[in-house]
């Protein structure tokens, strides 16, 4: 079996994760063989919850190739499956000012279930991220430093 393992590199660049869940899809028969493939992209997902449910959107899954007319939408919505205490809290965290749920790694566990891990985030600002690319090369050059 492949590792399926596709990350959403844009989102840690963009906000500071507070807390990270790991959260079941509700998806279509096709929907699980394109991202078994890979064909699956996280760049704009994000979560929002529609009544007490917790639903991805931007979550783009390419339609599978040898699918019929059966074929499922690639930007549709797609239900997460989390507990109660887990919906509640996000819920209550999410509508504070300035945080928000964004989809960070989309995974397929050992018994064949596609998972994704969501995290409640905060923006970031400007300088925050110009701090970040800083430590980043501060820590590459210590890197080189000690390899020689």
């Amino acid at each position: 079996m492949s590792n399926i393992n596709i990350r959403n590199k844009k989102a840690s660049y963009n906000y500071t994760f507070v807390e990270k869940f790991i959260a079941g899809i509700k998806l279509a028969g096709t929907e699980i063989k394109s991202i078994r493939l890979g064909k699956a992209s996280l760049v704009d997902a994000y979560c929002v919850f529609i009544g007490s449910e917790l639903f991805i959107r931007g979550l783009n899954i390419t339609e599978y190739a040898l699918g019929t007319h059966y074929n499922h939408d690639p930007k549709q919505d797609r239900k997460l499956l989390l507990t109660k205490r887990e919906l509640r809290k996000l819920e209550r965290k999410s509508s504070e000012k300035g945080f928000t749920i964004v989809a960070t790694k989309l995974f397929i566990t050992e018994n064949g279930w596609a998972k994704v891990e969501i995290a409640l985030a905060k923006g970031k600002q400007e300088f925050d991220k110009r701090q970040d690319i800083k430590t980043k090369d501060l820590k590459r050059e210590m890197d080189r430093i000690r390899k020689f």
